[in-house]
């Protein structure tokens, strides 16, 4: 239970670092008026940064050494293992086309309910941390209220989104962050370090959001004026943050009470950052006090119950169960 504990903590941490990155990438782009460029611009930075670091540290050079070893051998990761940094560049390519069409509110909705269904089925199939989390009473009710949550939290603002089948862009990119989520933490177990799996991952995500903004540059042109601000390109490194950080506690929590954790640190630190930094548009009401209250009590209520079973302790207990039925 205690490493449980310890991990949820610091998911609701990285969710609120999350809430902080979202913010800064949110006035960059305002500011540029080209959402792509801001995401470019966030990823980018925390490549180099994370690049940089890779040069200076032997354990992050090592460790990825060790991942290049293990994906050319037999029993590494796959290379389409590897690449979980897609998918946290296709989140930010549905939000540069669909967030403006359906609304920040069921923008939201949709990625969260894809993340919470996903987090569940990657659980249940053991990936990334090697460990079988079985569908529970306590694990599904969990889910559910997640869900609520949400719902509860952004309710004031749903009434402005416009529904339609582009909710299933954010839904499908929801699945891709849980599944992101469980990859990250098999190449940092492969590697010894959330470093090497912090910079594959930004490594990647990079590499498409920089195709798909060549592709529309060409269509609309380069921003016209870049803001001088400093702290408008931090998104990268608290990006860093993130990732690492996630990669490093799927281990404890699986990806389902990783995800609501997060989900709860990104409520929490919104409504913080609506109360002592406000922006044009931001607001704080009941609703949202209580979505995040409803957040706290989904993830009390999830994370109730066993926790895990690794593949070799379930085929161990299955062997004793074997021999001890034959002796009878």
């Amino acid at each position: 239970m205690l490493p449980r504990v310890f991990g949820l903590l610091g998911a609701a941490g990285v969710g609120f670092l999350l809430a902080s990155q979202s913010r800064v990438n949110g006035v960059l782009g305002t500011r540029l008026e080209d959402a792509l460029a801001a995401s470019v611009i966030s990823f980018g930075g925390g490549l180099v940064l994370l690049l940089v670091v890779t040069l200076v540290n032997s354990n992050a050079r090592r460790g990825m050494g060790r991942l290049a070893r293990a994906v050319r051998g037999d029993t590494g990761p796959r290379p389409w293992q590897c690449l979980g940094g897609v998918c946290g560049a296709f989140l930010v390519f549905s939000q540069s086309v669909a967030a403006n069409l359906l609304g920040v509110a069921l923008f939201t909705v949709g990625a969260v309910g894809g993340q919470i269904a996903s987090g569940l089925i990657v659980d249940r199939l053991g990936l990334g941390a090697g460990v079988v989390r079985y569908f529970t009473t306590h694990r599904v009710a969990g889910a559910v209220l997640a869900l609520a949550a949400v719902v509860m939290a952004v309710s004031a603002r749903l009434g402005a989104a416009h529904a339609s089948w582009l909710v299933l862009l954010p839904a499908v990119a929801g699945v891709g962050v849980a599944w992101q989520q469980a990859m990250n933490g098999l190449v940092k177990q492969t590697a010894g370090s959330a470093v090497s799996a912090a910079t594959l991952n930004f490594g990647t995500g990079t590499t498409v959001l920089l195709l798909a903004f060549a592709v529309d540059s060409v269509l609309h042109g380069l921003p016209s004026e870049w803001p001088a601000a400093p702290w408008m390109y931090i998104g990268g490194p608290i990006g860093i943050f993130v990732v690492a950080g996630s990669a490093v506690l799927v281990h404890y929590t699986g990806v389902l009470l990783l995800s609501m954790g997060i989900v709860f640190g990104q409520l929490s630190g919104a409504l913080l950052l609506d109360l002592l930094l406000p922006v044009a548009g931001s607001r704080v009401d009941l609703a949202t006090v209580l979505g995040i209250c409803l957040a706290l009590l989904a993830v009390v209520v999830a994370s109730m119950g066993r926790g895990g079973v690794s593949p070799r302790a379930r085929s161990a207990t299955i062997a004793n169960r074997e021999r001890h039925d034959s002796r009878r």
